[in-house]
């Protein structure tokens, strides 16, 4: 409802953030091709004529997700600005049509405060975090993809330390981390 006309832009930002995050990885393919194909020749390194198109093809690609990356941000960015003059806007003639009482409660000042803090940390989260979020969430799944593509048992291989981490990380930030944190708080406290 904030965004209203702009709400695709909100979409496209995430799709191209993650498709800048894909395209990101496509060096790597033009990389690891540069040394299969030395590795193939060695030591007569004449025979390696495809050399220089994949440099650059990898520059190309990294060139190319930089400018979608760009595109991106700037769907997020126009969308967030409007949703936040929504918000403020919409949220000011409420205020305004409450009764007066209620206003000098808090003072129009504390009000306006609130009203524009909150609008702007909503600018900032759909501005960057929601873009980035979107490419952190395509970027392992690009790089699983190219582990198996570039050998399928070295991709399994590496998943044994990703679920060790995962596995690591929920033991972190379980139920008996909070237990903990609330101990701490409370030794602060005391």
């Amino acid at each position: 409802e904030y965004a209203g006309n702009f709400q695709f832009l909100t979409y496209s930002s995430w799709l191209l953030s993650a498709l800048s995050a894909l395209i990101a990885l496509v060096p790597y393919w033009y990389i690891w091709c540069i040394i299969y194909d030395i590795l193939n020749v060695y030591p007569d390194f004449e025979k390696a004529q495809s050399l220089p198109h994949y440099g650059l093809m990898a520059v190309l690609f990294a060139l190319l997700s930089m400018l979608i990356y760009t595109a991106a941000l700037m769907c997020s960015h126009i969308a967030a600005f409007r949703i936040a003059s929504n918000i403020r806007s919409i949220s000011m003639h409420h205020i305004a049509a409450l009764p007066l009482g209620f206003t000098e409660s808090f003072g129009s000042g504390k009000l306006r405060k609130i009203v524009n803090e909150s609008s702007a940390a909503t600018e900032t989260y759909l501005a960057h975090q929601l873009p980035d979020k979107a490419g952190a969430i395509a970027t392992p799944c690009g790089l699983l993809i190219l582990l198996l593509v570039f050998d399928w048992r070295l991709g399994l291989l590496s998943l044994v330390p990703v679920a060790l981490g995962f596995l690591i990380m929920m033991n972190m930030t379980g139920k008996e981390m909070q237990r903990k944190m609330k101990e701490y708080q409370n030794a602060l406290d005391a």
